[in-house]
């Protein structure tokens, strides 16, 4: 089982500033049965609201320093995944034993890597 986080600003498409990861990936994500949420520096609150206003539910919401807590939350998951902008998605990501994604390098799909 795959766990997909996501930072927000820069990285989504509904991020200030946009991403270039679209809803849809989300969407696909879910449908995939991946467990799917977001990580973000935003409080937990701006974020359910921003999930709530694009009518997306998420698995978790919570901080990119704390993917340590989302890793323990679901140990049923074989492969951790986090997207993000910055530098300290990279640095919380790969401390937490996630694999890291910079937005603009996701893999191209069918390609090694690929988060599907």
């Amino acid at each position: 089982m795959v766990l997909l986080s996501l930072d927000i600003d820069g990285t989504l498409e509904v991020g200030d500033p946009p991403g270039t990861i679209p809803l849809a990936l989300i969407h696909r994500a879910r449908a995939l049965g991946y467990i799917v949420g977001s990580s973000s520096d935003r409080v937990v609150s701006d974020q359910e609201r921003l999930w709530l206003r694009h009518g997306v539910e998420m698995d978790f919401i919570g901080h990119k320093h704390k993917l340590d807590e989302v890793k323990a939350r679901f140990p049923q998951a074989t492969r951790w995944i986090h997207i993000g902008d910055g530098n300290a998605d990279e640095v919380y990501a790969i401390r937490h034993g996630f694999e890291f994604h910079w937005v603009h390098e996701v893999p191209a799909e069918g390609t090694p890597g690929w988060i599907f």
